[in-house]
């Protein structure tokens, strides 16, 4: 049974063919095992695609189609759920409040949210405060997300790959790249992206919206590009994994390690 620590990070809408040219982002492929070719699930909408991540299963089976969380019908234990089961402690580090409904009341030991009313995007503040956290809690498992990207895909007259969009997604690895150099030695890293994204928009099953980035470093990980399929449902199985804590028995996503 593997015991060790995980540190997810997900950037809202970013396509894999946005880390072309990112200088950390090449040297981090060369020690992880990697995927640019994941698929997220239908819609490809923000909150269905966290609770297909969190909980193992697609929308259809969840419930929550849109952007607004809808009560399971018939209840699965997500991620955090079962890590509590374990005895393990979560956090969570986030920019988008509807993001609370991924967890139930009770399973997490610390959640920070960071207010973007003012629209301002700074993607550091919710980096510090993971940084902070972590390297003096040293929780078992921590949820780090950053907004931006999908952000400027919707708000940036040119959309999705264009040059405001292609700097968020800079940005937010410059924070990534902050973040591990505090945690790496601790923590096995995760990142990915919930969706991706075309002209203006996403939701639908085009290839540029379903297609997503899976980065998985740290010693439990051989180094490669992953050969099977990945889809975001197998996060889930794969970080219980990691921290010795039993999948739900309804999750259907298979863990990479």
């Amino acid at each position: 049974m593997m015991s060790e620590k995980v540190l997810l990070i997900l950037a809202d809408g970013m396509r894999p063919d946005a880390l072309g040219g990112i200088p950390f982002v090449e040297q981090l492929l060369e020690r992880s095992a990697y995927t640019m070719g994941a698929q997220t699930v239908f819609p490809s909408i923000t909150l269905p695609c966290h609770m297909s991540l969190f909980h193992s299963v697609t929308p259809q089976r969840h419930g929550t189609t849109i952007n607004t969380y809808m009560p399971q019908v018939r209840p699965i234990n997500g991620l955090c759920e079962q890590l509590a089961l374990a005895g393990k402690t979560s956090a969570f580090f986030y920019e988008w409040h509807e993001l609370r409904d991924l967890v139930r009341p009770g399973s997490l030991t610390h959640s920070f949210f960071y207010n973007n009313a003012d629209k301002l995007k700074v993607p550091s503040v919710t980096a510090d405060a993971a940084i902070r956290y972590l390297t003096e809690e040293s929780p078992d498992f921590a949820f780090l997300y950053f907004e931006l990207p999908d952000h400027m895909g919707h708000s940036s007259e040119s959309g999705w790959m264009g040059p405001e969009y292609r700097q968020a997604v800079r940005t937010v690895w410059e924070q990534i790249q902050r973040v591990m150099a505090e945690v790496e030695d601790t923590y096995s890293v995760i990142i990915t992206a919930d969706h991706g994204g075309h002209d203006r928009t996403h939701g639908t099953a085009m290839p540029e919206d379903m297609t997503i980035p899976v980065i998985c470093c740290g010693k439990i990980f051989q180094p490669g590009e992953i050969q099977r399929t990945v889809s975001i449902k197998d996060l889930a199985p794969t970080v219980a994994k990691i921290l010795g804590a039993a999948p739900a028995a309804a999750w259907e996503g298979v863990a990479l390690v």
